[in-house]
């Protein structure tokens, strides 16, 4: 039975800065996650963030289930362009042979 996204699915690796916190001099992020397998969607698309905000997504990626993106993290894709992550989705369905992963949208 899967039970998470096979890792040769995911044929890019992006890089990830999670967003920490805003300060007076702006956002502040950890340490960057250096190749991170993801399965990159680069084709804009419509989205909506938690609060309702209708935006077109710049890029949408699935990866591990257990990723470490909070919203707001600075996204580097494969192509070099960088994003902010702005909806994340943890897709599980358990019992049922299909993997769990997680999808963000980035603006």
């Amino acid at each position: 039975m899967v039970t998470r996204v096979p890792e040769v699915l995911l044929r890019h690796r992006i890089r990830i800065e999670p967003y920490l916190a805003d300060t007076a001099y702006g956002p502040t992020y950890g340490p960057a996650a250096e190749a991170v397998p993801a399965l990159v969607d680069p084709l804009p698309r419509m989205a909506r963030t938690p609060d309702g905000r209708e935006f077109t997504a710049a890029a949408t990626f699935i990866a591990a289930p257990d990723l470490d993106c909070p919203l707001g993290s600075r996204i580097t894709l494969p192509d070099g362009r960088t994003a902010t992550a702005l909806t994340l989705a943890r897709h599980t369905a358990p019992g049922l042979p299909v993997p769990a992963c997680t999808e963000v949208s980035c603006e």
